[in-house]
């Protein structure tokens, strides 16, 4: 064949085959360039059966039009033989690259959603694939994923019919790789979108571990073990394999279709989502300090390790005019647990018991309690404790440690003051996992009576919760806890929910990261903020008493309802719950802003930063707090100080450089937000705001070219309207700044409710239209 001529195709070479054809590279002499030709191998020609599922497979592939789908240009005959001339592609099957070996998490997680994204082409189409394998998967030398071979697909509906089904291949026949086959498949039951998302999972599987799930070689043995025996889990196999990728894997693997994956999409979805591990790194970077100060409070439920008390002259609260002012506060710090397990890889579960004693210890009104972003840099420190205490400011410290053994923990606390050294008391815990809270409820009375704190009766019922709970959740919903980026804390937080869906924590944890990939544009508004609320809601529904979910609740109904009122009473209710909850206060210093309360916002985010000193995340809010209320030279130094100690701080440099711009020193605003990309590489805020202080600076054929590329990126994934209204607003283009200030309100986005207070849009007041889009958010006058 090689050197004949094929219709107007030249052949040049043989690149492989399979047992539905022979494939050659093909010079396309009409058009140009090269293709792929496939011919049906000669011994089935003249099998008219063969031919037609050929022929089919032409059907079924013309019919789909996407770029991880290996395109169809032509269909022919070449002395008696049919072919198919299709895109030619470069790089290797999926086959090849594995050759027994796993692949990194990013490679399986990009790789797995592309061919999911294909399955759900195909799937609209009525088509489903019934071959999916990694023979039948192509890595392209760029790394896409495109599929390959409908030859024994099925059609649901043939094109352009309505009612009947049509099968691709002979009537009950049993099509497909046997290692990759659904039971249905192999019962000749029927089949159906959820038998290529099994086979999709096998996939996974093997670029997870090296092995197929079902590695038996023997025919009858390997038809017995995918009936009936379920698959080994990844983690076993590869220790890497994160628990969001394995519970993916095992759900699409499931024997059952009913609770296998509905939908290509819901695969592909929860795929997505992993990716936040490396797309969002940058954010993670934002918000990771963040969302831990949120999730201490997600222990609340499960976090009654002890209740101490001491004494500290002049509580923060009496440094914030207009305030309610509470009962004189007393201080303490509760350093990292240390971990006597005998085992570093317990490092999570000594961290995670640390996180839950700060959060019970934070319910408690006459205790201002340091976050644990501020406590953390002492472990292992051989800092004195009276150096400690003077650096965090507080007058008591609790040391302890955690010792596991299989089932059983043990906790060992005790109290200090520092400002004398003097050891006041301890005491040993020790309970089985099961009866973890029961064992934190027990310490928690017992130091109350020592340091004699006079308890509310809320808070006294509050401590007494000990319900049982599930280990493995429970050890789940730890990890993410201590998780150092956002996806694999959700990814944790879901194991935790599959493991018990009514363990209301991890709920509550899942709700909180949500409202990270609404606020920095990593997923759209509604659909961030919408998983938000439902996990809130679910659970609060669990236990009405989490703090975190309160904060949660009240940021949807601040930044995507708009329901002020109703913000409002959830931030109040999860204060109540948790007076020393510094993310929560900060966002409440946010809703004081949208309320115009310019004194209360700014002494709110301060209280957040004395509550939790160290943490980058609180300490820049508190300079964008400053920025917003027109306190230029504030927002500067109080950005330069958190560079100081944290130099590549994204969101540090962001605010250090808007302050810049707004004190007029374009070169130091745009040489900040250029450093900015090193950091966050495709940040859409990073790059509307540089192309606005180009504007600002008189360089408008610079602000234009990163105009065009923010759309460009746009084009390819979600940018929020709210930043290309900045630029327009920078270009003095009013009518494009309120076109997609318009966009921004349909689209809900969560930086809409300060626009008032955004100085990027400073110039757009004097425009009736700005009073007008106020009154339509709703914003007081």
């Amino acid at each position: 064949m090689v050197g004949k001529q094929v219709s107007h195709y030249r052949v040049l070479e043989k690149l492989g085959g399979g047992g539905m054809g022979v494939v050659y590279k093909a010079e396309d002499t009409r058009l140009g360039g090269a293709v792929a030709l496939k011919f049906l191998p000669t011994e089935f020609a003249r099998d008219p059966q063969a031919v037609e599922r050929f022929q089919r497979e032409a059907r079924a592939v013309s019919a789909l039009n996407h770029p991880h789908i290996c395109t169809l240009y032509d269909i022919g005959e070449h002395e008696g033989q049919p072919f198919l001339a299709m895109e030619l592609l470069e790089g290797q099957t999926l086959k090849h690259r594995l050759e027994g070996r796993s692949l990194k998490a990013e490679e399986i997680i990009k790789l797995g959603a592309q061919v999911a994204e294909a399955l759900e082409a195909a799937h609209a189409k009525g088509i489903i694939h019934r071959d999916l394998k990694p023979a039948n998967i192509f890595v392209t030398t760029h790394g896409q994923a495109k599929l390959l071979d409908f030859g024994v697909a099925k059609l649901m509906h043939p094109l352009g019919e309505a009612a009947t089904a049509e099968t691709l291949t002979e009537t009950g026949s049993a099509p497909g790789t046997l290692p990759y086959m659904a039971p249905e498949q192999l019962r000749g039951e029927a089949v159906d979108a959820r038998t290529d998302l099994y086979a999709l999972g096998c996939v996974l599987y093997e670029m997870t571990t090296g092995q197929r799930p079902c590695p038996e070689t023997h025919g009858p043995r390997l038809i017995d073990a995918i009936l009936h025996e379920p698959p080994i889990p990844p983690s076993r196999l590869n220790p890497k394999v994160g628990p969001g990728l394995e519970g993916i894997i095992l759900k699409a693997l499931d024997k059952d279709p009913e609770r296998r994956y509905q939908a290509a999409r819901e695969l592909r979805v929860d795929l997505e989502r992993l990716t936040l591990s490396t797309t969002a790194v940058a954010a993670a970077a934002v918000a990771r300090p963040l969302v831990r100060r949120t999730l201490l409070a997600a222990g609340l439920a499960v976090a009654a390790l002890a209740a101490l008390v001491g004494l500290n002259v002049g509580g923060v609260r009496d440094r914030l005019a207009g305030l309610l002012q509470p009962p004189r506060v007393e201080s303490i710090a509760v350093l990292p647990l240390a971990n006597l397990s005998g085992d570093v890889g317990q490092e999570y579960f000594a961290d995670g018991m640390t996180e839950e004693l700060i959060t019970h210890l934070a319910q408690i009104r006459a205790l201002r309690v340091t976050s644990r972003t501020s406590v953390m840099p002492y472990k292992e420190t051989k800092k004195p404790l009276g150096v400690i205490a003077r650096e965090l400011k507080v007058s008591w410290v609790v040391e302890g440690s955690v010792r596991r053994a299989g089932d059983r923990v043990r906790v060992t606390a005790q109290l200090i003051d520092a400002r004398t050294d003097q050891h006041l008391w301890a005491d040993n815990f020790e309970r089985d996992l099961k009866d973890v809270l029961t064992l934190q409820s027990e310490i928690a009375r017992a130091i109350a009576r020592q340091v004699d704190v006079r308890l509310s009766p809320q808070e006294q019922a509050r401590l007494a919760q000990a319900r049982p709970v599930n280990p493995a959740a429970h050890e789940a919903y730890l990890r993410g806890l201590t998780a150092d980026d956002l996806g694999k804390a959700m990814g944790y937080f879901q194991q935790a929910i599959q493991l018990d869906p009514n363990y209301a924590p991890a709920h509550a944890g899942q709700a909180d990261l949500y409202y990270f990939f609404g606020l920095f544009g990593i997923m759209p508004p509604p659909q961030a903020f919408s998983q938000m609320r439902a996990a809130a809601e679910k659970a609060l529904a669990l236990d009405e008493t989490l703090a975190n979910a309160h904060g949660a609740l009240a940021l949807v109904k601040l930044h995507y309802d708009w329901d002020w009122a109703g913000a409002e009473r959830e931030f109040k209710r999860a204060l109540e719950l948790n007076p020393s909850q510094a993310d929560v206060r900060h966002a409440y210093a946010h809703f004081l802003m949208v309320m115009n309360r310019r004194q209360e916002w700014v002494a709110e985010s301060q209280w957040a930063v004395d509550l939790d000193p160290f943490e980058p995340g609180l300490l820049t809010c508190l300079a964008w707090h400053h920025l917003y209320a027109g306190q230029y030279d504030q927002a500067v130094a109080q950005s330069q100080k958190v560079l100081r100690a944290e130099p590549d701080y994204w969101w540090a440099i962001i605010n250090l450089a808007w302050a810049y711009e707004q004190k007029g020193m374009y070169p130091e605003a745009i040489a900040q937000f250029e450093r900015s990309f090193t950091q966050w590489p495709g940040s859409s805020l990073a790059l509307a705001s540089l192309a606005h202080s180009y504007a600002r600076a008189g360089r408008k054929q610079e602000a234009l070219k990163a105009l065009a590329q923010l759309q460009a990126q746009a084009k390819k994934g979600f940018v929020p309207a709210y930043d290309l209204a900045t630029v327009y607003a920078g270009l003095g283009d009013t009518d494009q700044a309120f076109a997609w200030l318009d966009k921004a309100f349909e689209e809900r986005d969560a930086f809409l409710v300060h626009v008032r207070w955004d100085p990027k849009f400073d110039t757009l007041h004097a425009d009736g239209r700005f009073g007008e889009l106020i009154r339509r958010i709703g914003l007081p006058q």
